[in-house]
């Protein structure tokens, strides 16, 4: 019981580390670094301290299969931040944090599109949630939607792709392994895509490189390891609703450290999001085990009040 305590906590801290990822971003393209230079950086320390922390198991799965899988996970990884990066350019980080995490929501459809699986209720509902929460979060007077918010949308296609597929090749390949191979194949085109837009020679702050360490050491590094060793003490229920928590943390550390001010406006947008969210990746099971409770309960007290007469 303590050790799933330790793990829920670990999980909060997850969910806030990848909630100040979106202001860490903001902090290092202020600082002058371009969107692929800011994905080089963040990538090559990631792929570098997983590689030489895992070496020995990377090593010992590595094989032609595992490099095809991850290399596919690695072109999805990219697409997703590539486009959220450039998406912050023109919007807000807490916007981009809401809109991003509908990619949940996007998973259950790609599944039925490529595999025919079914669409449960709850999910079909999530999803028009998201689409009203999003509307609300991103739409102008006149119905046009902001480039940025735009983009960041296209991003949470990206991770919702990236997320499918995970799932799929983690429980055939090493997961750790997998994790090396996409993280490099993400530093590499994140390198040749800044070679090939001559983006090679950065200017930038301090705080620039700050944000860049940042994201590639804590939200990359250290988060996937806290989530490898935390999702093994807690139910995949909890572990769904601590971890959406990331978009409300990207709002709330957006607030106090970049200063953003909060509409009306954004936090209805931001509220049906996070609920479509919950119901997304809970199915309401804690409703139906709440229920499930309460009926038990009940039928107790009249087989009681049955003995006693």
């Amino acid at each position: 019981m303590f050790k799933a305590h330790i793990a829920e906590f670990g999980l909060i801290l997850i969910a806030m580390i990848w909630g100040s990822g979106f202001v860490g971003t903001q902090l290092a393209l202020d600082g002058g670094l371009t969107p692929l230079q800011l994905l080089t950086l963040r990538f090559f320390i990631g792929s570098i301290l997983i590689n030489l922390i895992f070496f020995k198991q990377i090593k010992e799965n590595i094989n032609k299969e595992i490099i095809k899988k991850g290399t596919i996970l690695g072109f999805f990884l990219f697409i997703a931040f590539t486009v959220q990066t450039i998406g912050i350019l023109y919007t807000t980080p807490s916007k981009n944090a809401f809109i991003t995490a509908a990619n949940v929501v996007i998973v259950p459809f790609i599944g039925f599109f490529v595999y025919k699986r079914k669409l449960d209720k709850i999910g079909i509902i999530s999803s028009i949630m998201t689409l009203i929460g999003i509307g609300i979060l991103s739409l102008e007077a006149d119905l046009s939607i902001n480039i940025g918010d735009f983009l960041t949308l296209i991003c949470a296609f990206g991770f919702a792709f990236h997320i499918f597929f995970t799932s799929e090749f983690a429980s055939k390949y090493n997961p750790i392994a997998l994790t090396g191979i996409q993280f490099t194949v993400a530093f590499i085109l994140s390198l040749v895509c800044q070679l090939f837009m001559g983006e090679m020679q950065i200017d930038t702050q301090v705080n620039g490189y700050l944000g860049a360490l940042y994201l590639g050491i804590f939200s990359t590094t250290i988060a996937f390891l806290l989530q490898t060793i935390c999702q093994k003490m807690v139910d995949g229920t909890k572990t769904a609703i601590i971890l959406s928590t990331e978009a409300v943390f990207g709002t709330l550390f957006s607030v106090l450290i970049l200063k953003e001010i909060v509409t009306v406006k954004m936090l209805i947008g931001s509220a049906i999001i996070f609920t479509s969210i919950i119901m997304a990746e809970t199915k309401l099971s804690f409703i139906k085990k709440k229920d499930v409770y309460v009926e038990d309960m009940c039928s107790a007290i009249v087989k009681e009040s049955e003995n006693e007469l």
